[in-house]
């Protein structure tokens, strides 16, 4: 039995942290699924820049929806959806069998809306509405303005995918935005079954604190968040509040590992997979570190409900200096604005290709070779 399947058996679902139409074309995604139990998989704007932008598989489809009139954002939207409603199909046979609670994709809604609530609630009810796919998680980062959004998301019936989460705080707000949503929809009389993740990014906080901390501390951070998050995200589901909510049918906000990649070149390629194993979790992954833990990972141990050493080995990055809630909304803004660059490449990329395709066009039209 492979670590992948190992994992699967654990009860932490494993999703793969990238898409791209040659994914789908090959069969590799498939095989994912059935070689790794890959049972979802999650995107972001980096990931689609470097799929259509450094690529030519899209150029062909670009062609044709710069002759059907599509342009910018609209046009990069239908090839987002194109690719997730062929992935969640993979996927459908999980969600059905799991009842809604794994096999899912997810598409974030523009980053230049990280700080524009309303902004951010229309484009996420027109872009699920758009796609027309049950297993589709719209993504909202855990912003400030990301917090009113996620609530009112949630009561509108949208599956959210929860995103720049760094910390226990910021995770406990998302999630109490998704309880307030439910909480809203139990008291109108609607549907409490609409799913959603948190995701608390990982790998980031010791890319972050790497050279300013003591060697005995290096990669260390990261985990310690986790663990900690982890046990309030356990505390909840152990709660009065979530029985209630239980009761009434409503679907657990699950916790995913992102960020799990190792940055660091003196460390194991699986070591962040490894130290995350967790029921009731989810752990994406991008390709690399999937590959890698699928050869020679090993399940060594089970994270802990009770946070064991997480209090221990943060008081210390303290005495190192380190402010882990400064640290957090420095992490969570430097995120969004990643995200911002890597959407201001995709949409260049996609009105150079646009262009391109739009000369393309113009020449077999003149009946020039």
């Amino acid at each position: 039995m492979n670590a992948t399947t190992q994992l699967h058996e654990l009860g932490q679902s494993l999703w793969l942290d990238n898409i791209t139409r040659e994914l789908l074309d090959s069969g590799t995604l498939d095989r994912y699924r059935k070689e790794f139990c890959v049972t979802g998989l999650t995107s972001n704007p980096t990931i689609f820049d470097q799929a259509i932008g450094r690529t030519d598989a899209y150029d062909a489809a670009i062609r044709q929806k710069v002759k059907d009139g599509e342009s910018g954002e609209a046009l990069f939207f239908e090839l987002a959806i194109e690719d997730l409603t062929r992935a969640a199909a993979l996927f459908r046979p999980t969600y059905d069998a799991t009842g809604g609670v794994d096999g899912w994709v997810s598409l974030e809604v523009s980053p230049l809306l990280a700080d524009d609530a309303a902004g951010t609630i229309d484009a996420a009810v027109r872009l699920h509405a758009s796609a027309r796919c049950p297993n589709l998680f719209i993504k909202i980062p855990g912003t400030p303005a990301g917090i009113r959004a996620i609530e009112e998301a949630i009561f509108a019936g949208v599956p959210v995918n929860v995103t720049l989460l760094f910390s226990r705080e910021q995770y406990v707000a998302a999630a109490d935005a998704y309880w307030r949503g439910i909480q809203r929809r139990i008291g109108a009389g609607l549907d409490p079954k609409v799913n959603s993740v948190a995701s608390i990014f990982v790998s980031r906080w010791d890319k972050a604190v790497a050279g300013k901390v003591p060697f005995a501390l290096r990669n260390r951070l990261g985990i310690a968040i986790a663990r900690r998050t982890y046990k309030a995200y356990r505390e909840r589901f152990a709660s009065a509040a979530w029985a209630r909510f239980a009761d009434a049918g409503a679907l657990p906000q699950r916790l995913l590992w992102a960020s799990t990649g190792a940055k660091d070149p003196q460390i194991s390629d699986t070591y962040y997979v490894e130290a995350l194993a967790a029921p009731y979790t989810i752990n994406t992954m991008p390709e690399k570190t999937l590959n890698a833990f699928a050869a020679h990972g090993e399940l060594i141990g089970v994270m802990q409900e009770d946070g064991s050493d997480a209090e221990t080995t943060l008081d210390n990055f303290a005495k190192a200096g380190i402010d882990i809630v400064a640290l957090a909304d420095e992490l969570q803004r430097e995120g969004a604005q990643s995200f911002k660059q890597s959407w201001q490449d995709l949409m260049n990329a996609i009105e150079t290709k646009s262009v391109q395709a739009g000369a393309s066009t113009d020449t077999k039209e003149n009946g020039q070779p």
